[in-house]
């Protein structure tokens, strides 16, 4: 459940340009456990985060995550279903609204941008990851066991 906004608070998110995105959320059996791919984040390095990006237009929010996907770790992927709600967070002037889908992936190689990538195991995600909406996203994964197996 959402929590409800003030008035300058709703008027403030009405003021700011929204940026629809998705992201992809790339998880595999490791035989002891599930794993999640992390890159590092563009603006700020030092952030473990999902790999996500920009809808274009005419793409569809599944395809753009797994294109995104592919551009930021070199994973080719095959999705599995949506995870999670929307969420939102503000950055400068823009509302951000991002879809994560899970994604199994089919096939790896180096990130076509250079970005540092890593497998972790679910628990270590949950710590490596820079924010609390994105941690929340890993406990749903445990719903999706019986989809991810090859």
């Amino acid at each position: 459940m959402q929590p409800r906004l003030s008035e300058p608070e709703i008027a403030a998110r009405h003021s700011l340009t929204r940026i629809e995105q998705a992201g992809g959320i790339v998880v595999r059996n490791d035989g002891d456990g599930l794993s999640v791919l992390l890159v590092r984040a563009k603006k700020d390095p030092a952030l473990w985060i999902f790999p996500k990006g920009h809808i274009e237009p005419g793409e569809t929010a599944e395809a753009a995550a797994l294109r995104e996907t592919q551009e930021e770790t070199g994973v080719h992927g095959a999705l599995v279903a949506p995870l999670g709600e929307p969420l939102e967070f503000q950055s400068g002037a823009e509302l951000v609204r991002v879809q994560y889908f899970l994604i199994r992936p089919i096939t790896e190689s180096p990130s076509p941008e250079g970005r540092e990538k890593r497998w972790f195991a679910l628990d270590e995600a949950r710590r490596r990851l820079a924010f609390e909406n994105a941690r929340r996203l890993l406990d749903e994964i445990s719903d999706c066991r019986f989809q991810i197996s090859d």
